[in-house]
């Protein structure tokens, strides 16, 4: 059984570290300590600059101090790209559309799911 993934990993990278969230949030440029608080205890999720910021600070990369969003969001995107290449193979034949078919399938493959020619 595969272990499921926290949304994010920075309070064990803050932790690492030895920062305290006043200090991050010093870092971020944050007022406080009480917006790295929220997204510590996954109740808010950080914008692209401040997840870049976390990137940096933590020499990190973001898809691993947001492991388990990611995995969310690869998992949507493979659902959402499975449901376009549908479309677009029932939609063109034509060979200029290989390519775009190919990323597509690619991408649908991302969460697991058998690639669209196997169906």
């Amino acid at each position: 059984m595969a272990s499921s993934q926290l949304p994010n990993y920075l309070r064990a990278n803050r932790k690492r570290l030895a920062l305290s969230q006043k200090e991050v949030a010093f870092l971020l440029g944050a007022e406080s300590g009480a917006k790295v608080c929220r997204y510590e205890r996954f109740a808010r999720e950080p914008s692209l600059r401040t997840a870049l910021a976390y990137e940096v600070i933590f020499q990190r990369p973001a898809r691993e101090l947001f492991g388990g969003l990611h995995k969310a969001l690869e998992k949507q995107v493979a659902a959402r790209a499975r449901s376009l290449g549908k479309r677009v193979n029932r939609e063109s034949s034509k060979a200029r559309h290989s390519r775009k078919r190919e990323s597509i399938s690619a991408l649908a493959a991302l969460a697991g799911c058998k690639p669209l020619n196997q169906e």
